[in-house]
């Protein structure tokens, strides 16, 4: 019962804050709304959607262009190394084959020297 009582209270005066609320207006004259906006707002140069958008596509291409240049410039280093390598590898195969070629010739000579 105390509860109802309680809910039916709740419930007038929250009504009654809703009709107020409903009532209320807001005014301002004319030189109070200048004068509000006038204090409010600093003048600033606008930067522009051209000159920003175009220093950012500027920015942006230039840090992608570095990006891309350091990245092709470490991958050429690499790979200019291993071929390095292969190359110094490969020229040693082929001294050694040299070297054993001569070998099998010399002991064919003197395997033909023997048989006159």
């Amino acid at each position: 019962m105390v509860a109802r009582m309680v809910s039916t209270g709740a419930r007038s005066m929250f009504a009654a804050s809703n009709s107020l609320r409903a009532t209320r207006h807001f005014h301002a004259t004319s030189r109070t709304l200048a004068d509000a906006t006038a204090a409010a707002l600093p003048v600033r140069k606008p930067v522009g959607a051209f000159r920003g958008g175009l220093f950012g596509f500027l920015l942006g291409t230039t840090l992608a262009g570095g990006g891309v240049y350091g990245y092709t410039l470490r991958d050429y280093k690499a790979s200019n190394e291993l071929l390095t390598e292969d190359i110094y590898a490969l020229q040693a195969a082929c001294q050694r084959l040299n070297a054993y070629v001569q070998t099998l010739e010399e002991k064919m000579d003197a395997a033909e020297r023997k048989r006159k």
